[in-house]
């Protein structure tokens, strides 16, 4: 009889990416067995094609008062007799499923806290740090947990745009909309800039959904399928072919930096580099306490020494 183990990633797409070693890791220490992952209708795609994942399950986080609905994911869980639940989301909400609706061994942020480590404590290492001591406390070899796994989504079939040169720069000017404060404002100057010195590049925005009309107020080339907005796997082919990727802390910049893309992230008082483990050899950052006070000259000039 084939054991099942599940690992709970609700999302973002940033968090999602993040994830990818441990999901090697997992897989790689069950090999025998079948791996689910408990996870949001945004993300179902996504995952389907994951190569460390055999199912997925989707959870549409309906209230914790809809009694109809814990009775449900209390049936899923008690259904698969899941061996271990790998709680990569570790929210409350997930905390909530673990005190009232499984009863398998669940592995979180909390529940291998050592004596007299505190959760408060715990959180404030980077993510990738934190990831990796959720598995090799539970015994699991972490030899990915830190080197997040994503050259599987890079979708070699999607042809770009004839009209972008081979030579060409991304930039993801955008975020969530619930993220204003994560916006650097001064990425036309830094167009202007950019084609005034770089002439021989393309610059491209690869808008998501919803950013088309924004995106075309820029004096940019629009990377777009079929006149809508790529793909996680199609991004995934842009990113990888680009000379230079610049980004607010946004899901493509988490992307571009684990596919290996030489680039720059800016960050303002949300929260840090370090802690979302964004930097790589290649992918580095810039932050102010106020994102509005890292000028268009200073992201040149960092953009031009990189290049």
């Amino acid at each position: 009889m084939v054991k099942n183990i599940l690992v709970i990633k609700h999302g973002s797409f940033g968090d999602i990416i993040q994830i990818n070693g441990c999901l090697k890791d997992i897989r790689e220490h069950y090999s025998k067995y079948k791996i689910y992952i408990l996870t949001t209708p945004a993300f179902n795609n996504y995952f389907g094609k994951c190569p460390f994942i055999d199912e997925v399950i989707l959870d549409k986080r309906k209230s914790r008062w809809n009694l109809i609905y814990l009775y449900q994911l209390k049936k899923f869980f008690s259904k698969y007799k899941f061996e271990r639940i790998f709680d990569l989301q570790n929210s409350h909400r997930t905390e909530f499923y673990r005190k009232y609706l499984s009863s398998s061994e669940w592995i979180s942020s909390r529940t291998m806290l050592r004596f007299n480590e505190t959760k408060e404590e715990f959180d404030k290492k980077s993510i990738l740090e934190r990831f990796k001591l959720q598995l090799s406390r539970s015994k699991i070899d972490t030899q990915f947990a830190e080197k997040p796994q994503v050259s599987w989504m890079i979708d070699d079939d999607f042809h770009i745009s004839s009209e972008i040169k081979k030579n060409y720069i991304v930039l993801f000017p955008f975020c969530s909309p619930k993220h204003h404060q994560k916006i650097w404002p001064y990425y036309e100057e830094l167009i202007s800039k950019l084609k005034s010195k770089l002439f021989e590049m393309d610059i491209v925005i690869a808008p998501g959904p919803g950013e088309i009309n924004a995106a075309r107020k820029y004096n940019v080339k629009l990377c777009l399928h079929n006149n809508q907005p790529t793909n996680f796997f199609q991004l995934a082919k842009l990113l990888i072919g680009a000379k230079y990727v610049i980004s607010n802390d946004t899901g493509p910049a988490h992307l571009a930096a684990h596919l290996g893309c030489r680039g720059l992230a800016l960050f303002g008082g949300h929260t840090t580099p370090e802690k979302v483990s964004i930097e790589t050899g290649s992918f580095l950052s810039i932050s102010s306490k106020n994102i509005r006070n890292i000028s268009m000259e200073e992201v040149f000039d960092k953009i031009d020494s990189h290049l």
